[in-house]
């Protein structure tokens, strides 16, 4: 579990490509302390496993799944990428609840400058668009963001200088690839409600409506 405070940038010193999977060594601009093989570090907003650990330089395995739905299947040696290590219990959760397991990729349109901010537009796909909410939280990149506004193909956000200086979105130009990760908290409560929403759309295609005999009938009373 993260929270979206990316604590610096990483740079991509190595990749290794086998059995449709791929290592990754990545060198942290930053000291990392206290790691041990297998605790997860987020990569640009993907939890990895860290499986080696030198000078600095991390060892993660990207599986062939991750390769497809993120941005790391594009990865090249010398890319700069965001790192957060995992949250520890006690920490202060000074972004939002973050898994690292990205919903999919968008892409940057538009990067302004406004007042004493950045005004960056995001496009995504219609899919993802479902669970991106007016003032909610998202992760772009692994960085915890408040939604300024959104539509059924894009979202805005705001980047204050001192986020664009320690992050990727400093550098990041129109047409760049960015991983998204939607705020959990709506996908759970979809999962909850879809059986009551599907009971409601049968209702009405057969011209009844929700009454206790029928809740009591589907097993929920």
């Amino acid at each position: 579990m993260f929270t979206g405070i990316v604590e610096g940038l990483g740079t991509v010193k190595s990749l290794t490509r086998a059995a449709g999977g791929m290592r990754m060594g990545i060198r942290a601009d930053f000291p990392i302390n206290q790691v041990k093989m297998g605790d997860s570090i987020a990569v640009s907003g993907t939890c990895l496993t860290i499986v080696d650990f030198q000078n600095n330089i991390l060892g993660v395995d990207v599986a062939p799944e991750t390769l497809s739905k993120t941005t790391l299947g594009r990865a090249k040696v010398g890319d700069r990428v965001n790192l957060e290590q995992a949250l520890r219990f006690g920490d202060r959760l000074g972004g939002h609840l973050v898994s690292g397991h990205v919903d999919g990729v968008g892409v940057l349109k538009t990067k302004q400058p406004v007042a004493n901010a950045i005004l960056f537009t995001f496009g995504v796909p219609e899919a993802l668009s479902h669970y991106i909410v007016k003032k909610g939280s998202i992760a772009v990149d692994g960085i915890s963001l408040t939604v300024n506004a959104c539509n059924n193909t894009s979202f805005e956000v705001s980047i204050i200088p001192h986020t664009a200086k320690i992050t990727t979105m400093g550098f990041t130009e129109a047409g760049d690839p960015v991983n998204i990760e939607t705020d959990m908290i709506g996908k759970y409560v979809e999962s909850f409600t879809r059986p009551f929403s599907e009971i409601e759309t049968r209702a009405k295609d057969t011209g009844s409506s929700i009454d206790e005999k029928l809740l009591s009938k589907t097993g929920f009373m």
